[in-house]
């Protein structure tokens, strides 16, 4: 065995690690910048001054200009240079519903895909040169997210269409007038095979278009993901929406020429992808290999997360990983000379990242590659750790806010946790008898190794001796040799897979909210498949562009490979048990001790890896056992103890209010939803309510109510049942159909108790005394009005009543008018309609706050003026989640306390 050894040297890897400690610091402690630039000079010319005197002195203050220069630049980045503040400011001034007239050239192309029944939607990105509104016009540089909608007669088929010409026929840019005004109008999308030909408004193509504009909105509750700060990193001020008659092309090209060749490059090998796989592969194929997610369905994405191998359905660094060692392997085993092997796999893996073009994931590995590599031609002993600090301090210095994206954070530690821990363990366990399998036959090799190793290999020739008269002479010492090659293989794939599970709990309870307890088995196979099916699919579309014939081969290898991940994930991600996934472990918001109990076992494994071997099993052992932590044990709730909470969640247009017990019992009101009129995928539930659920660090509900079987009131529920395992379900629906009894069902089978609420009743529950107001006792619910059957209710604790109301109207108010309930908390009616909340509500309950949950910008003109008029003139205080977000009330028995969650 080898001896324990200390750690090499790895300053690069030291000085990232202060650096982005400085980024830390920079965001939350801003001093003015000449300070940062102060201390950096001072702490470099210190370090100068006690080189020669006081080397580890001189060290420690090296690292202290690295972290100083890290708060500097943080600060200092300030907006995009490509974006005009006086052009934003224009743009969003327009950005309110009206129709404008945009003259604008592509920058990102799109596929069209089903939007409805009778409908197909493109996304693209333009950068507008002019935009003209009510008669005027004004030059204006700014990035518009659009989305352009046609009317088809058979979307499905649309999408199926046959597969896609070439490069030439794609490149279609320059395509001058064909007509007397100059412009040429685009081709009709029902009339082109849509997912499967190149876009018909490619890079780079001007166009006119005339399209409504809004502006990007986030749900404005904690833990919400940043959709306003996504779209500005990617150069978008406003979104926008458009019919695809009134998009014109107009003559000339404008942008990058090697922008233009990349998209036609890209555009083209998706067309080459779908013509070589059928279309249910295809779609998987063009996100594992090309990045392109377009053709990807909801579901599917789900089961990838849910088995912990989201990693190889998008390009992100082990895709590229994998393609440069089947490259650099094929040259070496031509006898290519080292260094023109390296610098070729280096110059195709720029390429194939360029090519790809889905950002930074796969240029951080290349970058990490290149460092690689270069090591490997320049020094005897390479040094990953090094090269992962290198890629990171380059990485860092262009794009300092790149440190708190979860795929920044995701790639390094991925890539520590196998060259930090993974890597020096495996050197010291497995590698030794890897290496002793070599030249079994030359006894004398056996005295290079270690007196374990030598050992190993006396045994494996005595094996050889007995297997010799069986399966003759050649077979008897290869045979063991390659089954216990392949069995350390599957070894050190199994710890590495288990201990990039554990290193990993951390960020993945903390960004996506989930514990993948599948990770483990399910990356067992999807790896190995994964290293056959990268340079396989690379293979097949190389020559596809020769003879599709001759890439048959390929194309089968690549394809069953394919069929043995997806296979693996579905079983995995998507086996329900007892109404859930096995794999589908949800976690709320990691603790504070949680998160830097992560990170000191993890600094403490990177450290112990290469110590006394009590020291690296120990370390292990704390590894896994945060991880188990962190999947199993619950995170504190964030809630106020002795109080009534009742938190209005914005979740746009419609409703889910979160109301706790003073005992802590937890009990949501709705889950909010989209009207499927939108034909989209967004799951509320999923995205908005459990996220905030999440951060508050609530992991499970004790009742979830839903009010009526409306969309916008119960389309995110089913998620929250799937999320949180609530015990009961309240609903005011005698005969449940639809999507409400799809929901009843669910609830059946995970065990929950289901319960019918009407007027008249009154229980106490969690400290809170409930009243049901609506709907009546003899009123038979399930009629075509749902807003009629509206449970509505009063909740008490102490002096304090909260009355509400759902989505009642007049039949329903009337009917609590002649309750005389009284409330300090008015939770109004249906949005803010003109149907209710009227005059005589208002003078029998008497609130003093009111909260309307409501959407931005909403088509129904929600809240209506006279209703605000009302609440005005009442004298009562109002809040709104489109505006204020996330609102939050306590009832404390005395007094109601209001507290806006989040304003930005």
């Amino acid at each position: 065995m080898t001896r324990d050894r200390e750690p090499p040297r790895q300053p690069l890897f030291w000085a990232a690690v202060t650096f982005s400690l400085g980024l830390w610091t920079g965001v939350r402690s801003w001093r003015p910048p000449s300070w940062w630039v102060i201390a950096v000079a001072a702490f470099v010319f210190a370090a100068l001054w006690f080189l020669q005197k006081r080397a580890w002195l001189s060290k420690a203050l090296s690292l202290g200009a690295w972290f100083f220069l890290g708060a500097f630049l943080i600060q200092i980045r300030g907006q995009r240079p490509d974006q005009s503040p006086q052009d934003n400011a224009r743009i969003l001034a327009l950005a309110d519903g009206r129709a404008v007239t945009l003259t604008a050239r592509v920058m990102r192309e799109g596929f069209p895909r089903a939007a409805g029944p009778k409908s197909v939607s493109e996304s693209i990105d333009v950068e507008t040169e002019r935009i003209a509104s009510g008669g005027e016009s004004w030059p204006v540089r700014a990035g518009v997210r659009l989305t352009i909608r046609e009317k088809v007669e058979n979307p499905e088929a649309v999408e199926r269409g046959p597969s896609a010409p070439g490069l030439d026929a794609a490149d279609s840019t320059s395509s001058g007038s064909s007509s007397g005004t100059g412009e040429t109008p685009v081709a009709p999308l029902a009339l082109r095979p849509l997912a499967l030909t190149p876009p018909a408004l490619t890079y780079g193509t001007r166009v006119e278009i005339r399209a409504k504009l809004h502006p990007a909105r986030n749900y404005r509750n904690p833990g919400a993901f940043d959709y306003e700060g996504y779209l500005r990193d990617d150069g978008i001020s406003v979104l926008g929406s458009a019919e695809a008659t009134d998009v014109a092309r107009l003559p000339g090209f404008s942008g990058s020429r090697i922008e233009l060749w990349r998209t036609r490059v890209h555009a083209s090998i998706v067309a080459k992808i779908n013509q070589l796989w059928p279309a249910p592969q295809a779609s998987l194929m063009n996100a594992m290999v090309l990045g392109e997610e377009s053709f990807l369905r909801n579901a599917t994405r789900t089961e990838y997360q849910r088995s912990g191998t989201y990693h190889v359905l998008v390009v992100s660094g082990m895709n590229l990983s994998i393609l440069a060692f089947a490259i650099f392997w094929m040259l070496r085993q031509f006898r290519v000379d080292p260094a023109v092997a390296a610098i070729t796999t280096v110059v195709v893996s720029f390429a194939y990242a360029f090519i790809v073009g889905v950002g930074p994931p796969v240029w951080r590995a290349a970058l990490m590659l290149a460092t690689y590599l270069g090591a490997r031609l320049l020094y005897r002993e390479r040094n990953m750790m090094n090269a992962i600090g290198a890629a990171a301090l380059g990485i860092l210095i262009s794009d300092p806010h790149a440190l708190f994206g979860a795929s920044f954070q995701l790639t390094f530690l991925a890539v520590f946790i196998i060259a930090g821990i993974g890597s020096p363990i495996l050197e010291r366990t497995t590698l030794p008898y890897a290496r002793g399998l070599r030249l079994l036959r030359a006894a004398s090799y056996d005295l290079h190794v270690a007196p374990a190793v030598a050992q190993f290999r006396l045994d494996l020739r005595l094996i050889a001796g007995r297997l010799k008269r069986f399966i003759g002479d050649p077979l008897s010492l290869t045979t063991p040799a390659i089954m216990i090659r392949v069995a350390i293989g599957l070894a050190e794939l199994l710890f590495i897979s288990a201990l990039m599970q554990a290193g990993l709990a951390l960020l993945m309870a903390y960004h996506f909210h989930r514990a993948t307890t599948m990770g483990m088995p399910a990356n067992l196979a999807v790896i190995p498949l994964t290293q056959i099916l990268m340079p396989a699919a690379a293979a097949a579309v190389g020559l596809g562009y020769i003879s599709t014939a001759l890439a048959k081969p390929a194309v089968w290898v690549s394809g069953l490979a394919l069929e043995g991940i997806a296979g693996t994930v579905h079983r995995l991600g998507g086996a329900p048990v007892a109404g859930a996934s096995i794999a589908d472990l949800r976690v709320a918001m990691p603790s504070l001790a949680m998160i830097l109990g992560s990170i000191a076992a993890l600094g403490f494994a990177m450290l112990a890896a290469r110590r006394a071997r009590w020291a690296a099993l120990a370390s292990l052992v704390l590894l896994f056992s945060v991880a188990v932590w962190i999947a199993f044990v619950p995170s504190r709730p964030h809630l106020r103890a002795g109080v009534m909470e009742m938190t209005t969640i914005d979740v746009g247009q419609g409703d889910s209010i979160l109301l706790v017990t003073p005992e802590g019992r937890a009990i949501l009101i709705d889950a909010g939803g989209l009207p499927q009129w939108m034909h989209s995928d967004f799951d509320l539930g999923e995205q908005v309510v459990s996220s905030y659920l999440w951060n508050r660090g609530i992991d499970h509900l004790d009742v979830v109510a839903i009010t009526h079987p409306h969309a916008d009131h119960l389309g995110g529920m089913p998620a929250v049942i799937a999320n949180f395992h609530p015990r009961e379900l309240w609903m005011s629906i005698d005969h449940p159909v639809g999507q409400l009894a799809a929901i009843v069902a669910q609830a059946e089978t995970a065990g929950m108790s289901v319960s019918v609420k009407k007027e008249g009743e009154q229980f106490d529950y969690g400290g809170v005394h409930f009243r049901m107001l609506a709907p009546g006792r003899d009123q038979i619910t399930g009629s075509m009005r749902p807003n009629d059957d509206c449970l509505v209710f009063t909740a008490t604790y102490g002096g304090t009543t909260a009355l509400l109301e759902g989505d009642a109207e007049r039949p329903a108010e009337r009917r609590i008018v002649q309750e005389h309930p009284e409330a300090m908390l008015l939770k109004v009616a249906h949005h803010g309609s003109a149907s209710g909340t009227s005059a005589d509500l208002l003078a029998t309950v008497h609130p003093r706050y009111a909260v309307i949950s409501v959407g931005a910008r909403n088509v129904y003109g929600h809240p209506r003026r006279e209703v605000l008029e009302r609440l005005q003139q009442a004298g009562v205080k109002t809040y709104r989640t489109d505006e204020e977000g996330a609102v939050s009330f306590y009832l404390d028995g005395k007094s109601v306390t209001p507290a806006v969650a989040l304003l930005h």
